[in-house]
């Protein structure tokens, strides 16, 4: 059975981040696809500090919440990254997560499905939503999407769910994301995964 790993970088675990993705949980649930959510907003993560223990114990030297969602995110084939808006950016703490979760990993996250989901009241969604879609490019996570960006709108989340587009939004980028993981299972069983190059960093030899 697949599954998607779900991170809720909101502070409030029943806010209008949270009804977004519950929405999505719906459709995962009826189509049989397995999901757990780590509420990552409410608790203390500290940034990467840069030390480079990582590359040689192959996990964070902050042992934390991103040392335990390390694994399961190994073994998902799905990941979902839901965050409120705070001044045009996603919220600092799944900021500083994500940084460390991906940067401290050192399995391959090639072909694992990755969605974004932002949340605000008025402004800022389409630049946090870039900012979250990074992780995934530079992983070789082909990114989910829907009929629309993946955000709603609300200050509460009452309001979310009179948000009845971008309720649709979540339903459909779900529906896509099955779709795209069912899909990916069957090719990587059929033809097994892309060749990745690696090893290789932009240089410029003699100044030129």
């Amino acid at each position: 059975m697949a599954k998607v790993l779900i991170l809720n970088g909101s502070p409030k675990e029943k806010g209008c981040t949270a009804t977004a993705l519950q929405e999505m949980i719906k459709v995962f649930e009826a189509e049989g696809v397995g999901t757990e959510v780590i509420h990552v907003g409410n608790k203390a993560i500290r940034g990467c500090i840069s030390c480079g223990s990582c590359s040689r114990t192959g996990k964070c030297v902050m042992d934390d919440l991103v040392n335990e969602t390390a694994e399961k995110f190994k073994e998902a084939d799905g990941l979902v990254v839901g965050s409120p808006v705070y001044y045009g950016s996603p919220n600092g703490t799944i900021l500083s997560f994500l940084d460390r979760l991906f940067y401290s990993t050192s399995f391959s996250k090639q072909m694992k499905v990755g969605a974004a989901v932002v949340s605000c009241r008025r402004g800022g969604n389409t630049a946090s939503f870039d900012v979250l879609n990074k992780y995934f490019s530079i992983s070789g996570m082909p990114i989910a999407t829907s009929t629309y960006w993946n955000q709603v709108h609300g200050f509460t989340a009452a309001d979310v769910l009179k948000d009845l587009e971008g309720l649709q939004t979540m339903r459909n980028l779900a529906r896509n994301m099955v779709f795209m993981m069912r899909a990916i299972a069957d090719a990587k069983a059929e033809y097994g995964l892309p060749q990745q190059e690696s090893g290789v960093f932009t240089s410029f030899p003699d100044g030129k």
